[in-house]
């Protein structure tokens, strides 16, 4: 999360870290039309996201791809509302969506367990049932047991698995990822990678998952949509037809990343020439 964020969306993010979430509904779908995003000065004016149309289907898992600064973080605060668009519109049927950085972000002074309370009680979920539903979702992260342990005393994968649970926690039917695993190590990442293909098949919710990583896009995508270098936009889409479980060794995950991947280049390449 940006220290330039505003007061107002620094208490927009804290509340999605948290886990304010609006009403259910059943639709899930995420409808991006016609996105333009900004930042400066009027006149003076830098793009980031130039005319992006992209819908998500209701328990689709999307990946969101592309260079450093191509604005796919940029989008990905547009559509929890911690910023709004310069000109388009975004709906999310559902309510506000779940939100997991690629920080944990995660309260220190508070157990694991409490948490994930934390965004029950957000959710209006009476106190009686608050620590058996923070319960159930460690152990729906195979967290089962740390719900006393503080940040702290957790792993950096442990951590991350405690940040899905409290977003899962959120009962939202959006779940917007930003590089939640860049930060780990591989074969940590590997393993959070299984596990949020089984979550994500478990609970049928819609993921829109942001990473920089080709690899990582294809092992865990249905869809694999690539934004140009800044301002972005979508150049091209992927339908990933790979059956699931994947694995990033898998020499259908290669071929397909070495397509993305020149195509990606291209990208990077048409930018440096501007």
């Amino acid at each position: 999360m940006s220290p330039a964020l505003t007061t107002d969306k620094a208490d927009r993010a804290e509340a999605a870290a948290a886990g304010a979430a609006g009403p259910s509904d059943s639709s899930g779908a995420v409808r991006i039309n016609h996105v333009h995003k900004a930042f400066g000065r009027p006149g003076a004016a830098q793009p980031v996201l130039d005319d992006i149309s992209l819908d998500v289907r209701p328990g689709e898992f999307v990946c969101i791809l592309g260079a450093s600064g191509c604005g796919k973080s940029t989008l990905l605060n547009l559509i929890a509302d911690l910023d709004r668009p310069t000109a388009g519109t975004i709906e999310v049927p559902g309510g506000r969506p779940a939100l997991m950085f690629q920080e944990h972000a995660l309260f220190p002074w508070l157990t694991a367990g409490k948490n994930i309370e934390l965004a029950l009680r957000l959710r209006g979920v009476p106190r009686a049932d608050r620590r058996p539903e923070a319960e159930r979702l460690l152990e729906l992260v195979r967290l089962g047991g740390a719900y006393g342990k503080r940040v702290h005393e957790l792993s950096g994968g442990m951590r991350q698995r405690v940040a899905l649970a409290r977003a899962l926690a959120q009962d939202s039917s959006v779940l917007l990822m930003d590089e939640p695993f860049a930060a780990l190590d591989a074969i940590t990442r590997d393993v959070l990678h299984g596990e949020l293909t089984r979550i994500w098949s478990e609970t049928g919710v819609s993921v829109l998952f942001v990473t920089h990583n080709v690899r990582e896009a294809v092992r865990l995508a249905e869809r694999v949509v690539l934004l140009s270098s800044r301002p972005g936009r979508v150049v091209r889409e992927w339908a990933v037809d790979i059956p699931q479980p994947r694995r990033i060794e898998d020499a259908a995950v290669a071929d397909l990343s070495i397509e993305i991947t020149e195509e990606l280049r291209g990208e990077i390449r048409r930018h440096g020439r501007h």
